[in-house]
């Protein structure tokens, strides 16, 4: 449901008739109370807009109150929105016509639509929107959340590298995918070196893969059981995207379940795990196509972001050395390859951020033990085949256009590194230098460091990984990573910079832009 809202209006004070029922007395009960089990949280928050989010546990009316001042002394009531069962009570609302620049706080409550009276305690929430004018602009980056059978350990500190990213303060998180492990159970102990016990909190539909509508939910709701996470959640807006683990390891329209599954079916498995990740996260609905993931987010003057689908039109996982482009070598398909390089010939912004769940060069193989077939771009040295027919095509389109400030920012194979790009290194030189950053995993095993391919020429500037012997550490380890990005409003200079969950700064650079 789209709610607008006049700027002039916007921070008009609004009177507690404003929110018909809300002004009528309810029950003084707690358990009789619609309850929030989620919290809230915002995403795809641009100049004047913003997602607002939230799950009640039965169904109910959605109901927000939005201000620009945390006291609330000044604010906006807006019509209702319904949590049904179809949605799993989820309810989303697209704010428009926001103020650019500011701290925008929503106040939401659930009403019982069995008992009108009936309303829950108030949930609140912050975002802000993305500036107008050049301001600086901060903001993280990963992937890989309860991975490996690594879930919430209280004792431990939860999921805790969302409480280190959240003392930044950033304007908004990009969830690089594997947002979730629907393919991986949650036991309640997992062994550890030296005789100590991993201790997991559990849930009885994480005690099996996912399959069904619901069980992909409770594989989202699972995250949610975090204090680190709800609370990160209600202060970041998020930009997501999805890669495997949301439906099953290294998934393709070729894959064969393993024999865990009953349902045999990997597009009815994608299609409810899809449907899922939609009612779960704060985006915005398209028009065009129903459920598309791929989008590009203009974050003011000098950050657009594009993020890609690395999913739903890929080919299958073969050996990926096509020479000739076709399906079976499409990572990202020709409709959302023509999508990203119109939208990067449009873009104004100085820094053009490329969200792209996989790394470019890093070989990932679909079958690891055996080393066969491919999983992500790279199928090894050598001139462009199979899926790197794309990339090659998109890096010459960009060095002819005259697109320049491109930065890929990507996560999924769990450790943390810089890759710089340059022609005089490659098979494929038909490009300008670029930068690639990798990181990750925000919660899961750690693995790494993955061997590289020469067709476009990496050169690792840095790498943090556990090395050979010492895969799929916990993340009781220490080596949890995320990125952090902040743009100076006024030269318009991009620091990246890689960190650990105790905030370590690992490694760093600032990139010069070029004039646009």
């Amino acid at each position: 449901m789209t709610i607008r809202i006049s700027r002039r209006r916007f921070v008009s004070t609004a009177s507690a008739a404003a929110f018909g029922t809300i002004a009528m007395p309810y029950l003084s009960r707690a358990a009789d109370r619609p309850l929030l089990p989620q919290g809230v949280q915002s995403g795809d928050v641009s100049i004047d807009s913003g997602v607002v989010w939230a799950r009640a546990d039965r169904p109910s009316q959605m109901l927000v109150e939005v201000s620009t001042t945390e006291s609330f002394a000044s604010l906006r009531a807006l019509p209702p929105v319904a949590a049904l069962p179809e949605s799993d009570f989820t309810a989303r609302m697209l704010l428009e016509n926001l103020p650019a620049g500011q701290d925008i706080f929503y106040r939401v409550k659930f009403r019982d639509l069995s008992h009108p009276t009936i309303l829950s305690e108030p949930v609140v929430g912050r975002f802000r929107t993305a500036p107008a004018d050049r301001r600086d602009v901060s903001f993280v980056w990963g992937g890989d959340v309860a991975g490996q059978g690594w879930g919430i350990n209280p004792d431990d500190g939860g999921m805790a590298t969302f409480a280190t990213m959240r003392r930044h303060r950033p304007d908004f998180f990009l969830h690089s995918g594997d947002t979730v492990y629907a393919d991986g159970p949650i036991k309640p102990e997992v062994a550890l070196e030296g005789g100590k016990i991993w201790k997991n909190v559990t849930t009885p539909e994480k005690a099996k893969v996912a399959e069904t509508l619901d069980e992909f939910r409770a594989a989202h709701k699972y995250n949610f059981l975090d204090d680190n996470l709800r609370a990160f959640a209600a202060e970041v807006p998020i930009l997501v995207q999805w890669d495997d683990h949301e439906v099953v390891n290294n998934w393709s329209a070729s894959k064969e379940l393993p024999a865990a599954y009953k349902v045999r079916d990997i597009n009815l498995l994608a299609a409810r795990a899809k449907r899922a990740f939609h009612e779960m996260y704060p985006t915005r609905a398209s028009v065009a196509e129903p459920g598309r993931i791929y989008c590009n987010i203009n974050y003011g003057p000098h950050l657009e972001v594009f993020i890609l689908d690395e999913r739903s039109y890929r080919g299958p996982n073969g050996e990926n050395r096509q020479t000739e482009y076709g399906p079976d070598a499409w990572f990202l398909g020709p409709d959302q390859l023509n999508w990203l390089k119109r939208a990067l010939l449009n873009s104004r912004a100085t820094w053009k951020v490329i969200a792209s769940d996989m790394p470019l060069s890093i070989i990932v193989h679909d079958d690891a033990a055996n080393r066969k077939g491919s999983e992500a771009v790279a199928q090894g040295d050598g001139p462009p085949r199979g899926r790197e027919l794309e990339i090659a095509d998109l890096l010459r389109f960009m060095k002819t256009a005259g697109i320049v400030n491109t930065v890929w920012l990507t996560a999924d194979v769990h450790y943390t590194a810089a890759h710089y790009y340059g022609p005089g290194k490659a098979q494929f030189q038909d490009f300008e230098p670029f930068w690639e950053f990798v990181s990750g995993p925000l919660h899961a095993g750690t693995f790494g460091p993955g061997e590289l391919d020469n067709t476009f020429g990496p050169e690792v500037k840095f790498v943090k990984a556990p090395g050979p012997g010492r895969q799929n550490l916990p993340p009781s380890a220490g080596m949890q990573f995320f990125g952090h990005v902040r743009i100076d409003g006024r030269t318009g200079q991009m620091m990246v910079t890689l960190r650990d969950r105790a905030d370590t700064a690992l490694w760093s650079t600032t990139l010069e832009p070029k004039p646009v």
